[in-house]
């Protein structure tokens, strides 16, 4: 039989990086797209609660939902597909997730609701602006897709890839990494309206980031495809042990 995969994202149903996605994921077994109707980036791992959900097919194998990438995991597990999927591919994503990005990336957070819900699970993004080379993520998300469905992930576990937005041949390969750290400066921008009110925009900034030769930033400054496993389980081991250790209740 061959393997049920879903693919997602953030940026929208009809994102170019999305089809490039599906299409290549149609090789290797029954795909699926389960994407948002319209673009959801930085909505993290929201779920929505408050309203019903609406589902249109838009064509074979292709389903719009009028929600998050975390909903559109879990309907098409739950709801939508004929069976449990094998893989959930998230992306092509138009933009880096790189460091702290991956806390707001609806991107990667599709890729989390999998994991949680027991499907492998893999985002991959494209860490530059327009235009894009979607075509160069392409080897890799096969590469990797065939590798999980083959191998699996460990526990708790997905992949989280970042490939440079270049021609494929200016690639220099992959390189494992851990989770960098990238903030953005100035990120947060005054507005006003034509009456003169105050109002605030977020989004743009100027990232300023930690430089380590094992980190994703770096890897992707360098010309590499990042490739980093992320581990569902948040906790700080070694400050837990401090603090039992430390942390004395009167």
């Amino acid at each position: 039989m061959a393997p049920c995969i879903i693919v997602t994202n953030d940026d929208g149903v009809h994102s170019p990086g999305l089809i490039t996605l599906f299409n290549a994921m149609k090789e290797i077994g029954d795909a699926y797209v389960i994407a948002p109707d319209r673009e959801r980036s930085a909505v993290s791992h929201a779920l929505t609660l408050h309203r019903p959900l609406k589902v249109d097919e838009l064509r074979k194998n292709v389903f719009s939902v009028n929600g998050t990438p975390t909903d559109c995991v879990a309907l098409g597990i739950n709801k939508i597909l004929p069976r449990k999927p094998d893989l959930i591919a998230s992306g092509i994503n138009m933009g880096a997730n790189l460091g702290d990005d991956i806390t707001y990336s609806g991107t990667v957070s599709a890729a989390i609701e999998g994991t949680i819900l027991g499907v492998p699970s893999f985002a991959i993004s494209l860490a530059g602006r327009s235009p894009f080379y979607f075509e160069s993520a392409i080897p890799y998300a096969i590469k990797i897709a065939k590798y999980i469905l083959d191998k699996s992930l460990p526990y708790d576990t997905l992949l989280n890839i970042n490939v440079p937005n270049t021609s494929i041949d200016k690639i220099k390969g992959i390189k494992f990494t851990k989770q960098g750290k990238r903030i953005y400066d100035n990120a947060i921008k005054d507005v006003y309206s034509p009456w003169g009110d105050k109002h605030y925009w977020i989004g743009g900034g100027d990232p300023y980031w930690e430089h380590g030769e094992d980190m994703d930033i770096q890897a992707i400054l360098d010309g590499y495809v990042s490739i980093t496993p992320i581990h569902l389980d948040l906790t700080n081991y070694s400050a837990l042990e401090y603090l039992k250790q430390t942390w004395k209740f009167e």
